[in-house]
């Protein structure tokens, strides 16, 4: 298990983490999300002991931290920099970390766990060609397998799919997964990528300036975000979000339009409603709101469907499947309809910080 506890780390007047607060349970695969400059290679850095914090305590295993060397903290590193020894082969860069005093295994024994790392990482054809003569991508694969090949109480993965093709890169995540799956070692992941957030972690931290703004499940996340920008990271396309007003029957919006949400919050509140992209529907059951096609976007077997709501110029996007939206135009009439329990609710945002959500009524 990984804890951070009130960890402050400067480089001279700028504060890369503000009294972080992380708790990583024992066998859980953790992602750590945050885009960048957020603090989060800085975390991973302070974990490992490369970095020292300059107020607050990392424990693993229930043990403090404090004045324990790299080496003995007994996890493993993957960089986004990959740090390949640059004139040995690839598989002399997997080997290296078991002919390690502390983890050398018997050569029979260090080829097997080589080759079933190596295959599982698709370069076992790769092996025997020097580092430098291997693209970016396949040296990211043999930074990670490097990793992945020796034992260790944690794995630190600092965007290790970040160089791969979109079609590698989905099938490391399942891959990914399941070493986690077999191997239950804990595992922190940092990523600038929501999707990979919401495919790998059994839990997510959403990091921003130092610190953690939020942590849950890609559930309680999805469902119910810290603030807007917690709700903007999430989902492609992006969630809407309609300013309006609070009323007695729910929340106004410019152009006449009229969301049924009751917030727990005084009428007259300016607020934003937050409505997914594919919670909206054209044809289904729900609340109706009426406009008009802005413009469409086909996305493989759906199409992206931005409308224009009412009477005013507020707009929203949705995923229709392409056998319902194929035959929209510009200007064509369209009645959407969204459920009510599908709708969120924030405060409006400011410019010292992003609409905080709101608890509504059913």
């Amino acid at each position: 298990m990984i804890t951070l506890s009130g960890i402050r780390k400067t480089y001279g007047r700028t504060v890369a983490l503000d009294a972080l607060e992380l708790e990583v349970r024992e066998g859980e695969f953790f992602c750590l999300l945050g885009p960048s400059g957020a603090g989060k290679t800085t975390t991973l850095k302070t974990i490992a002991g490369l970095e020292q914090p300059d107020a607050g305590t990392v424990v693993l295993d229930g043990k403090d931290m404090r004045g324990v060397e790299p080496y003995d903290r007994g996890v493993a590193m993957c960089f986004e920099s990959y740090a390949l020894y640059p004139h040995r082969s690839a598989y002399d860069n997997l080997a290296s970390p078991l002919r390690s005093p502390r983890h050398r295994l018997p050569a029979a024994e260090a080829r097997q766990r080589i080759g079933a790392i190596a295959e599982l990482l698709g370069i076992s054809g790769l092996l025997d060609r020097p580092v430098g003569q291997l693209s970016n991508g396949q040296r990211q694969r043999v930074a990670l397998g490097r990793v992945l090949v020796r034992p260790a109480r944690a794995f630190l993965l600092d965007e290790p799919l970040s160089h791969l093709d979109a079609k590698l890169r989905q099938q490391m995540r399942a891959e990914l997964k399941a070493i986690g799956a077999v191997q239950h070692t804990t595992t922190l992941y940092v990523t600038h990528d929501s999707v990979e957030a919401l495919a790998l972690g059994d839990r997510i931290g959403v990091i921003r300036q130092g610190r953690i703004v939020q942590t849950g499940t890609r559930e309680e996340i999805w469902y119910r975000p810290y603030d807007t920008e917690v709700a903007r990271a999430f989902g492609r396309p992006r969630i809407n979000l309609l300013p309006g007003v609070v009323t007695e029957s729910g929340v106004r919006s410019d152009g006449g339009v009229l969301l049924p949400v009751r917030a727990q919050a005084p009428a007259g509140t300016e607020v934003l409603v937050g409505l997914r992209p594919r919670d909206i529907v054209l044809r289904g059951e729900g609340h109706e709101l009426t406009g008009t096609v802005y413009v469409t976007e086909v996305l493989g077997r759906s199409v992206e469907v931005t409308v224009r709501l009412g009477t005013g110029d507020q707009r929203v996007s949705l995923v229709a499947p392409r056998a319902d939206a194929a035959r929209l135009r510009p200007d064509d009439p369209v009645r959407l309809a969204v459920r009510p329990e599908n709708l969120l609710l924030f405060e409006a945002d400011r410019p010292e910080r992003p609409g905080r959500r709101i608890e509504t009524q059913s």
